[in-house]
């Protein structure tokens, strides 16, 4: 690996790390905004599940920026102050959360789905 201490450097030049936490932060972002127009769709027919469908997305969405944030800076100065290739980084917490929020998300959205079909029908 070339790095910024030599070819035998553990810090990535091409700060691999910085992506992640970028993707990451397009991940919480669009989360927030789709948590936030799936409330929008369904004020118009119950206030009370869009407020919870958009709080429980919106604070999915905050958790995941703050956690990348936390994540990010821990793993910078991991890689950087490393003196060998081993270094132990955060295991797949964040994607497995996120992954969950997803799923109760879109399971309250279907759910709302079907009932308003049924009572338009």
């Amino acid at each position: 690996m070339t790095g910024s201490g030599g070819p035998s450097s553990v810090w990535d030049a091409g700060l691999q790390p910085e992506r992640t936490a970028l993707a990451w932060r397009r991940t919480g972002l669009a989360l927030g905004v789709a948590s936030l127009l799936v409330a929008r769709v369904l004020a118009e027919q119950s206030v009370v599940l869009a407020l919870l469908v958009g709080g429980v997305g919106v604070a999915a969405a905050i958790t995941t920026l703050l956690v990348v944030e936390r994540r990010y800076h821990s793993h910078h100065r991991r890689l950087v102050a490393a003196a060998d290739e081993s270094v132990p980084l955060a295991g797949g917490g964040l994607p497995v959360v996120c992954a969950a929020a997803t799923v109760v998300l879109g399971s309250c959205s279907l759910v709302a789905v079907i009932l308003f079909a049924l009572r338009v029908s």
